[in-house]
């Protein structure tokens, strides 16, 4: 038996590490640990009892690593004793402390993981919710459209085919329609004053090329001197006056443009708006007197009370824009004669005075309205247009 106690304690081995401390694995290796030291305890007290005194006798061991035949003293026995216990109590401290760490790193990463989880699926709820928002707003003005453009339609044909009824201010639409016969034929003038100008202008560089046709052969022609010399003067006076009349004939063609394809214009989109408000007035009206010629029960009071709604909001809309039409016409009419009073005027004197080669009334009549004549050549692209 002490044999076998000797073999034990000569071959037992406590697992290190690299830097010389205890491993702390798992709770299995404490309990083989006092499994082993309960054996050693008892081994220990049958030698006691059986054997000599401990303190008078020694141990022969015969173990791993050891010389044979040594002696070991019991004194070391008691000690190896303590320091295996000791041992045994730092395993079981470390491993209580390795696991107390794990327990809070594994409770400590679900909840941070939770916590970026939770806020990333706000962020989410949040982009989905607007999202959801924009088209359903979207859904309700395409909707809004649809009926809105099926009534207009529905009031239309009514009113073609002599079924419905529409709202006509009689003062209005003359003048509106005074209007449009204007444009008309304030088009056809400016078309004509602009193909007067584009012929003029052909005819003033024809009279320039002729002039300096002259003056060449009244240098090289000495018999016929005078006669080309009158006729190279002539040309050049009628080309510098006719420079004169296109300056006012374009300073009357600038003002026309305006007066027709802006201030015009804009008056007639003015009346374009009021022409559809009108036709949206009256598709609500209708709409509003079908349904009150209808049964009055509650679902049709409600629609009802809603149409009544949409027909007066129509109805501030076709109030507003007529307003606007009755000023701006006003406002057009006085603006047209005092422009064309001017215009007229000028294109009067300047044509009267070319062709009656009075120059010094067509100078005096481009002072008069400020029209300031093109340096010449101003009209041809330069060199870094063309090319």
């Amino acid at each position: 038996m002490a044999d076998s106690f000797m073999g034990k304690a000569a071959t037992m081995e406590i697992p290190i590490n690299s830097n010389g401390e205890t491993l702390a694995e798992d709770d299995s290796l404490e309990q083989a640990t006092k499994i082993q030291w309960t054996l050693d305890e008892k081994d220990l007290q049958q030698v006691m009892v059986s054997g000599p005194n401990l303190n008078e006798t020694s141990i022969v061991s015969g173990g791993y690593g050891g010389p044979a035949g040594g002696v070991i003293p019991t004194s070391s026995i008691k000690e190896l004793r303590m320091k295996s216990r000791g041992q045994a109590v730092g395993l079981a401290s470390s491993h209580s402390a390795a696991s107390r760490i794990s327990n809070q790193n594994q409770t400590s990463q679900p909840f941070t993981g939770s916590g970026m989880h939770h806020s990333n699926s706000n962020q989410n709820m949040s982009a989905e919710e607007t999202n959801r928002g924009v088209a359903v707003e979207k859904l309700d003005s395409v909707k809004k459209w649809g009926i809105n453009t099926y009534k207009c339609t529905k009031q239309m044909f009514s009113e073609r085919f002599g079924r419905g009824s529409r709202t006509v201010d009689l003062e209005l639409e003359a003048q509106i329609e005074v209007l449009r016969d204007t444009k008309r034929k304030y088009e056809s003038v400016l078309r004509l004053t602009s193909a007067m100008t584009s012929h003029f202008y052909n005819m003033v560089q024809t009279q320039q090329a002729l002039g300096d046709a002259f003056a060449d052969l009244s240098q090289k022609s000495p018999e016929l001197r005078d006669e080309f010399g009158y006729n190279a003067e002539t040309q050049k006076l009628l080309c510098k006056n006719g420079e004169a009349l296109l300056g006012a004939i374009n300073f009357f063609v600038s003002s026309i443009n305006t007066l027709v394809n802006k201030t015009m214009e804009d008056t007639l989109m003015t009346i374009k708006l009021y022409e559809a408000a009108r036709l949206e007035f009256d598709a609500y009206r209708a709409d509003l007197e079908e349904l009150s010629l209808g049964p009055r029960d509650t679902a049709t009071m409600v629609r009802i009370e809603v149409a009544q709604q949409q027909y007066q909001v129509q109805r501030d809309k076709y109030e507003r824009l007529r307003s606007d039409v009755t000023i701006k016409l006003k406002f057009l009419e006085e603006n047209k004669v005092k422009v064309m009073h001017k215009q007229l005027l000028l294109f009067h004197n300047a044509i009267s005075a070319y062709f009656a080669g009075n120059q010094q009334q067509l100078e005096q009549t481009l002072r008069q309205f400020n029209v300031k004549l093109k340096p010449p050549g101003s009209d041809k692209p330069s060199w870094l247009e063309e090319s």
